[in-house]
């Protein structure tokens, strides 16, 4: 791990960001206004007697929320089905990873931005992706004791993926500036929308030590613990 860096939520700006991809720099302006501009200018080509693919596109472009049917890491996608209906959403593990996590619970709720294409629907963006509802109660039997609330006042700490089983269930990361290794379960992950981890993928976790040593009691997807600061 490296010494130098930052021990810090908001002070690891230094880490890398995942590429943008076109639609979400496309959404420095309103789905409404790109559907508008896609069909002037259906309209302006088809005066000159030919269609223009990037209109269509666009006008293909729909916001839409549902929940997460299911994913598979190992095959790099999953499923989402509408609140709205209709055939399933396909949702590409690259989609995902420019939302800045590379696995999502089953059952979570998403958003997302659609695309038409001739084989299906799927999505082109991740807008926001919403934990799977649970009952109120602790995560694990190690937590049974702690107080939840006070928990949750704990530090956010930048820490990377050393490697995680989801077969197993567990996994474990490192601090950024630490060597002891932090034991994550696949339960607290799902706890925040996520499903399983990649080794070198970048976190932000609450750690206390636990009955198994240091432990991660809350583990939160690069991307999201950074909105997270910003809104603070």
């Amino acid at each position: 791990m490296d010494d130098q860096s930052p021990q810090s939520l908001t002070g690891i700006v230094s880490l890398p960001r995942v590429k943008t991809s076109f639609v979400t720099v496309s959404r420095l302006f309103s789905l409404n206004s790109k559907v508008s501009l896609a069909h002037q200018g259906t309209i302006k080509n088809k005066k000159r007697g030919r269609e223009n693919p990037v209109a269509e596109d666009l006008s293909s472009l729909q916001q839409v929320q549902g929940l997460v049917k299911w994913f598979d890491p190992a095959k790099g996608y999953g499923f989402v089905v509408s609140d709205a209906g209709g055939p399933d959403i396909l949702l590409h593990v690259n989609v995902l990873r420019n939302f800045g996590q590379s696995s999502v619970a089953d059952g979570a709720r998403i958003e997302i931005v659609t695309h038409q294409t001739g084989r299906g629907v799927q999505a082109v963006e991740v807008i926001a992706i919403q934990p799977p509802e649970r009952e109120d109660t602790p995560v694990l039997s190690d937590f049974a004791e702690l107080d939840m609330v006070s928990l949750q006042n704990e530090p956010l700490e930048p820490a990377r993926v050393k490697w995680f089983d989801k077969g197993k269930g567990f996994g474990f990361a490192n601090v950024f500036g630490r060597g002891e290794d932090v034991f994550l379960h696949v339960e607290v992950l799902r706890q925040s929308g996520l499903a399983d981890l990649q080794p070198g993928e970048a976190l932000a976790m609450r750690v206390i030590d636990g009955k198994r040593g240091r432990m991660a009691v809350e583990v939160l997807a690069w991307e999201a613990a950074l909105a997270a600061g910003n809104q603070d």
